[in-house]
């Protein structure tokens, strides 16, 4: 068996490519995941931007399944 110093060389540069455009691939979307994503979506919007949060006080115990299936589809919650 003859072993080539050359083939190996080869092989070698091209695994130290592929994990070195691995690493800068991954590196480039975590990047640009932080630039896209909003720092904190629950934050209180600035100027005339409204969060739109609305929580029901209705007491469903005491409301029948036809009242709930109503507001379900009608609000859909």
């Amino acid at each position: 068996m003859v072993l080539s110093a050359r083939k190996w060389f080869s092989r070698f540069v091209f695994m130290l490519l592929f994990i070195g455009l691995f690493v800068v691939a991954t590196g480039g979307y975590d990047w640009l995941v932080d630039v896209v994503s909003p720092s904190n979506p629950y934050e209180v919007p600035q100027g005339e931007a409204v969060k739109v949060i609305w929580h029901s006080t209705y007491e469903w115990d005491n409301g029948n399944i036809a009242d709930r299936l109503r507001f379900f589809y009608w609000y859909g919650e």
